[in-house]
């Protein structure tokens, strides 16, 4: 599904933000990115999306077309799905409408009203959230979690193959956390979706099986893993889990 390779960014006033970055995502796979603030978490997300604060070098394939020089509406053309760490707020565009924008993108033409809000109703129950937010300007006045609630429900009426996930969890309480955990196992399992999941708060994992897990720091891969290394972050800390393979690599 997608494959990363030699992946180095940048910022434009020429910031070094990663270096050699190399993984690879398989159709249905889960995999997790970890690593204390700052260290480069985010960036691998925009640098794959096309965020146009960063210069990117090195390759970016989703099922085997190279991505790197692509606008990023063209990314999202082929399938690729980003929820933010922060949401934005956009005065006069409800969701409806942007997700009837993105319909009409993809299909080249009119798409009626009343089919894409059958789509978001639906999708809408799954989620908890009233139908009456997406008719609400697009996460204006939202609290932390209904935003959240608001991109899930995006990636459910849109169907992405490419799901990337950034700190999904951020705003949302327990309950909540384990609803939208329900949620993507239920959507991959549909969809056979790929999920490249950003997080501190393994709670949204609960109901996903990360088959790797990517440990970063300062900009680069420090270790790979499976469900194994999530559970130890969770269980000893970053600092702790470091240290430990800093030391297992010495030895």
């Amino acid at each position: 599904m997608l494959k990363v390779l030699d992946l180095s960014v940048e910022t434009r006033d020429g910031k070094k933000i990663l270096s050699g970055v190399d993984f690879s995502i398989d159709k249905g796979e889960t995999v997790v990115i970890l690593g204390r603030n700052g260290a480069g978490k985010s960036t691998i997300a925009g640098a794959i999306m096309g965020d146009p604060r960063f210069k990117a070098s090195g390759s970016v394939k989703i099922l085997g077309e190279e991505m790197l020089g692509m606008a990023v509406d063209e990314r999202a053309k082929r399938g690729i799905f980003m929820s933010f760490q922060n949401p934005v707020e956009i005065p006069g565009i409800t969701t409806t409408e942007m997700v009837r924008s993105v319909f009409e993108e993809k299909k080249g033409g009119f798409v009626p009203l009343d089919e894409v809000r059958e789509k978001i109703t639906a999708s809408a129950k799954k989620v908890k959230q009233n139908i009456w937010f997406s008719e609400r300007e697009l996460n204006v006045g939202f609290s932390g979690g209904e935003k959240k609630k608001n991109e899930i429900l995006q990636m459910l009426v849109l169907k992405p193959k490419l799901v990337i996930l950034d700190e999904i969890d951020s705003g949302l309480d327990v309950d909540a956390s384990g609803v939208i955990s329900k949620i993507l196992r239920d959507y991959q399992e549909e969809t056979g979706c790929s999920y490249l999941i950003i997080t501190h708060n393994m709670r949204i994992l609960r109901n996903l099986r990360p088959s790797k897990a990517i440990l970063l720091d300062k900009g680069s891969v420090y270790a790979v893993g499976d469900e194994k290394l999530v559970k130890r972050v969770e269980k000893n800390g970053f600092a702790a889990v470091y240290g430990e393979i800093c030391a297992e690599g010495a030895k």
